[in-house]
């Protein structure tokens, strides 16, 4: 406060400031800040990464006796080969789950607490599985009025498709086309 100085944008190599993250899953598309994680969505992985907190490990990588001050620790991927493709737009979230697609995989995703579920599979997984993947976009809303996760499908003019929105109800776990425009 003295020297109207604060070198919150100092960046010093030398220092330990990044995380890497394993290339085969792909670039990072989308972070999202859940307590106590950052949930990390590469193109072919989903991680959860430890955020703001202090981690004590041993020599060996077992948590227990030196303590570390980065802010972004431990990096570990949740069970299943899904990630979000190049498509962050289809992310939505509410309360303690989020929604995603893996266009290259043909599926529609919910994270919850225990882990990654194919939301496609339920009734729908065929149309997914051959829509997803020649759609142009692809956006995710939800409705908290109707408990529904919105997937807009959009498709390129010269592909004689209908963009078409596709709801999953939380309440009756069954998606339903709603809408042709």
């Amino acid at each position: 406060s003295n020297s109207s100085k604060n070198d919150l944008n100092q960046f010093i190599a030398g220092e330990s400031i990044t995380k890497d993250i394993n290339p085969t899953y792909g670039s990072i598309q989308k972070l999202y800040q859940k307590d106590p994680f950052l949930i990390t969505f590469c193109e072919d992985k989903v991680l959860k990464i430890t955020a703001n907190k202090d981690t004590l490990f041993n020599a060996g990588g077992n948590a227990q006796l030196v303590s570390s001050n980065r802010v972004l620790g431990d990096a570990t991927t949740y069970q299943g080969e899904y990630g979000i493709s190049k498509n962050p737009e289809s992310f939505a979230f509410e309360s303690f789950r989020t929604y995603f697609t893996d266009k290259q995989r043909g599926k529609v995703l919910r994270l919850s607490g225990d882990g990654i579920t194919e939301i496609s599979n339920a009734g729908m997984r065929y149309y997914f599985e051959q829509n997803l993947k020649t759609a142009e976009e692809l956006i995710g809303t939800f409705d908290d009025r109707k408990q529904e996760y919105n997937l807009t499908i959009k498709f390129e003019p010269s592909q004689q498709a209908t963009d078409t929105t596709v709801a999953f109800n939380e309440i009756d776990e069954v998606p339903t086309i709603i809408t042709n425009t």
